[in-house]
């Protein structure tokens, strides 16, 4: 049962100030839209995402359209014409469910998005929210004119997840703009579940919010590093495997796989900074099928495990150890190669060689070495 995520990026969000909307704005050395996105990518859950840029920021969309399950589509004038566009961008993909998330809740966890998808299998409709504890007033003219009870009142927040068919329905049929999905869900006869909220999964909707985002971020984060090593000897051949490209040389690599000494070294040091063990526990050289194999689809595992484990790639840096062949001609579009892989950009990846002064069996020309360190951030 494939579950889809809309997230709303079309406002201009005006009341934060400043000269550009608050998803382009930077948090934490990212653009706010970029770790909103990151969480629901690494979803386990979730599949296609479509995301609802303003016309005007289409622009910008080259970078998350690239990846295979972000749809990039134009918003509306209000917020619901807006869902309505992402809502239509998911059909006929064979989505049963759909969570629709405001893009300036960049802190949204892995366990409110996976309590949101839990509840769905038990009615039409989920949205977490958190009860009101502070005292109600009324006021006018900066006086206080009136109190009111807090009882069964509650503060909304997003996801808000739903059957897809039925949202759609909901959206479709509705006359006018709604403060959020529920409202949508309610007036068209949909139960909707409340699901505990988070404390963390804050609203950016002042300058002030940036700073406590951050400070968030600074109590919550987990960073993982780890490190990667690898050998291979040379054997007879014409060319050698290295980060997925075929470098002409007058011996090959001796391996079980493709024998891509670099692309095993990224993908040992992914595995070593999830405590995941390495690529013989996941992909043992006794099992037959993976004799010959593309290394590549060892780095894809890694890659994809650290994503359902709550983590994204930060940087990689990689070293091949060897006399010949010369990596420098090569390193571009090794680099280019193993960014794609990974789904990074090209300047969160290196690609550096380095010989051993013609000392130990690099040196002496019995094989290449690699070591690469790579970092880890939860999502």
């Amino acid at each position: 049962m494939t579950t889809a995520a809309v997230i709303v990026a079309a406002g201009r969000g005006t009341r934060v100030g400043g000269p550009v909307p608050k998803q382009w704005r930077p948090l934490k050395g990212r653009v706010v839209l970029a770790w909103t996105l990151d969480a629901f990518r690494a979803a386990p859950a979730i599949g296609p995402i479509a995301l609802v840029l303003h016309p005007d920021d289409m622009d910008l969309a080259r970078g998350y359209a690239a990846h295979e399950d972000v749809r990039v589509v134009a918003g509306g004038s209000s917020r619901r014409e807006s869902v309505l566009a992402g809502l239509r961008a998911l059909q006929g993909e064979g989505v049963a469910r759909v969570l629709i998330h405001d893009v300036a809740r960049p802190l949204v966890s892995q366990g409110l998005i996976a309590r949101i998808c839990a509840a769905l299998d038990h009615g039409p409709g989920a949205a977490p929210a958190l009860p009101v504890t502070d005292a109600l007033w009324l006021g006018e003219d900066g006086k206080v004119t009136g109190t009111r009870d807090r009882a069964g009142l509650f503060r909304a927040q997003t996801p808000q997840g739903f059957h897809y068919d039925a949202i759609m329905a909901a959206h479709l049929d509705h006359p006018g703009d709604a403060a959020d999905d529920v409202e949508v869900a309610r007036a068209a006869g949909l139960a909707v579940q409340i699901v505990e909220g988070d404390e963390s999964n804050l609203k950016i909707t002042t300058a002030g919010d940036f700073a406590r985002a951050e400070r968030l971020m600074e109590q919550t984060m987990d960073i993982r590093t780890g490190n990667g090593f690898d050998v291979h000897a040379f054997c007879e051949g014409d060319h050698v495997v290295l980060c997925g490209l075929a470098i002409p040389h007058d011996r090959a690599l001796l391996g079980h796989s493709d024998a891509d000494v670099g692309m095993h070294a990224v993908t040992d040091a992914i595995y070593g900074a999830l405590a995941a063990g390495d690529i013989g526990r996941h992909f043992p050289p006794s099992d037959p099928q993976w004799k010959g194999a593309a290394s590549e689809i060892f780095l894809r595992h890694a890659v994809r495990l650290a994503r359902e484990r709550g983590f994204s790639i930060s940087n990689v840096d990689l070293t091949l150890m060897c006399e010949a062949p010369k990596i420098g001609p090569h390193a571009e579009r090794m680099i280019a190669q193993m960014a794609g892989l990974m789904e990074l950009a090209a300047d969160r990846v290196s690609v550096k060689a380095t010989t051993t002064e013609r000392l130990g069996f690099t040196g002496r020309g019995e094989g290449i070495a690699a070591l690469a360190t790579v970092t880890l951030v939860a999502a």
